[in-house]
């Protein structure tokens, strides 16, 4: 079992990128992780990780023995969830990376985990574009087409992405009554992380305003942000409906442009393609199916 737990040792290693990160989790010490790896690597009679003062990072050798201790650990994981019932008690951890908007994820997860108490949840919430295989994740939920063959997705609801402003703002600047009058107004953008490009606001849809170029107020690669900034009367905003619907109800901000801008998105999970799926990764599609947003 000391060959079991050294390799679980480096493997929490390798996902953080930091011996105290992975001790914490681990319960142990970062001088207990360090030794760890020693041993292993000793054994081995390979070096793992490249060490500086500042990070370490896996060596071309770590990086093939970390995808190998990943199956390894994952077959143990199946044949103990198996003997223990585990179709009826999911458990073990489920490593979820999640677009960065809490306020809609959080309500939904802490039900999960109510219903689903063995489950250790490690939610990693970016709007960056992972790789779900390559950085050991169980599943991601993100929105848009899927496009990676090697993992099955599911639909998990749709929304609408829809213009807003405050009140204030719009009595001050006037309401915009077609796509030209952008151009007199504050737009506070999206940036991709990835890509650091700005979101497109589909104008392109109308040929008239094809080439029409949207003014700048604020960007910025945080959605909450946008949506603060819009309340606080800043310019328009190009924001999900879930993340606005109660502002709107309440008079806070007001949809403008309704005809020519909403669009309508779909979050997806996604996770690796697998004949058999483990237990706690189907019981978590099947509850974010059954409890996330409604099927519009």
């Amino acid at each position: 079992m000391e060959g079991l737990s050294s390799l679980n040792v480096f493997v929490y290693v390798a996902e953080a990128r930091s011996f105290v990160a992975a001790g914490q989790v681990l319960g142990i010490s970062a001088s207990a992780v360090s030794k760890a790896i020693a041993r292993l690597e000793e054994r081995l009679g390979a070096r793992l990780f490249h060490r500086s003062t500042r990070s370490i990072t896996l060596t071309a050798e770590g990086a093939r023995f970390l995808e190998r201790c990943r199956r390894i650990l994952a077959e143990i994981e199946a044949a103990e969830t198996e003997l223990q019932d585990a179709s009826a008690h999911p458990r073990g951890r489920l490593r979820i990376s999640l677009p960065a908007v809490g306020a809609l994820f959080a309500p939904v997860f802490s039900n999960f985990k109510k219903q689903y108490p063995d489950i250790e949840l490690d939610l990693d919430f970016t709007d960056r574009l992972v790789d779900v295989i390559d950085e050991g994740f169980d599943a991601v939920i993100r929105t848009g087409a899927p496009s990676d063959s090697r993992l099955t997705y599911r639909s998990l609801g749709k929304f609408k992405v829809v213009l807003v402003g405050s009140p204030e703002y719009l009595a001050h600047q006037g309401v915009p009554q077609v796509l030209g009058d952008l151009q007199r107004h504050h737009c506070i953008h999206y940036r991709f992380p990835n890509s650091g490009k700005l979101q497109a606001w589909p104008i392109q849809k109308n040929f008239d305003h094809a080439d029409l170029q949207l003014p700048t107020s604020m960007i910025s690669n945080n959605t909450e942000t946008r949506l603060y900034f819009a309340l606080q009367g800043h310019g328009l905003a190009y924001l999900p409906d879930f993340l606005v619907n109660d502002s709107i109800h309440s008079g806070k901000l007001l949809r403008v442009l309704e005809k020519d801008l909403e669009i309508t998105e779909v979050f997806n999970i996604l996770w690796p393609d697998s004949k058999h799926a483990s237990p706690k990764v189907r019981v978590l599609v099947d509850f974010l199916s059954e409890n996330f947003l409604r099927k519009k």
